[in-house]
């Protein structure tokens, strides 16, 4: 692999498998797995533990401006103030409590420095919402990944089970169209396909059918696509 660092930019709604497919795509290619929507959510962890009003923004820019968030390199996990809160952020309260923290314009200048930071160091497979249109516009790798609505709530019940989270699909449903049209809406860093991002409707295709499909396209971008030897 050449030092020249690459950045590839997954964007798309709630339940559209980013994480997933970037958390594979990465470790295909041997780059680091990032995902900044944990980063929000931790923000929004360590409100709730605080007890802050999400509605107080001017408190919400200053925890995210004294939140200590690492990622674990190469696996991916998250720490806040040096405790791994993998786990703890991915439950549906903090899910919605997220999404309100995330269209903060104050906490969100507070994490892009750090989210761009981390691509000074390492070739990087990040996800999120404005990864292709606000963070890194320049990528060389843009992606916008989408699903059918009911698709999307299906995977996400899905994955609530499998953490021992049951939820009706219907309840999920809602909280995720309550989730697309703030993240869509929100003033700052809406939730929108970067012009040259290449879209990939991901309804009805297994995981196997969207990686290779991305890596095809990691292939014809750079000269840096080659996947790590096993």
């Amino acid at each position: 692999m050449s030092d020249k660092r690459i950045i590839i930019a997954i964007d798309g709604p709630a339940g559209s498998g980013k994480s997933t497919l970037a958390r594979r795509i990465a470790e295909r290619l041997g780059f680091v797995y990032i995902n900044t929507g944990a980063m929000y959510r931790t923000v929004a962890l360590w409100a709730l533990r605080n007890k802050t009003d999400l509605q107080d923004v001017h408190r919400l820019e200053m925890l995210a401006q004294e939140a200590r968030i690492e990622f674990g390199v190469p696996d991916g996990r998250i720490y806040l103030n040096g405790e791994d809160v993998t786990e703890a952020i991915r439950t549906p309260a903090i899910s919605m409590a997220a999404s309100k923290v995330s269209a903060v314009p104050g906490v969100r200048r507070a994490l892009v420095p750090l989210q761009r930071s981390l691509a000074e160091k390492y070739s990087v497979v990040m996800e999120g919402r404005d990864i292709g249109s606000v963070i890194f516009p320049e990528a060389q790798v843009k992606i916008f990944l989408d699903a059918h609505p009911q698709e999307r709530a299906r995977r996400r019940a899905l994955e609530l089970k499998k953490n021992g989270k049951t939820e009706e699909i219907d309840v999920v449903a809602d909280a995720i169209r309550e989730r697309d049209e703030r993240d869509r809406t929100r003033q700052e860093s809406p939730l929108v396909q970067a012009p040259d991002a290449e879209l990939i409707d991901t309804t009805g295709l297994s995981l196997e059918e969207v990686e290779e499909t991305i890596l095809r396209l990691v292939r014809s971008r750079t000269s840096n696509g080659k996947e790590v030897s096993r």
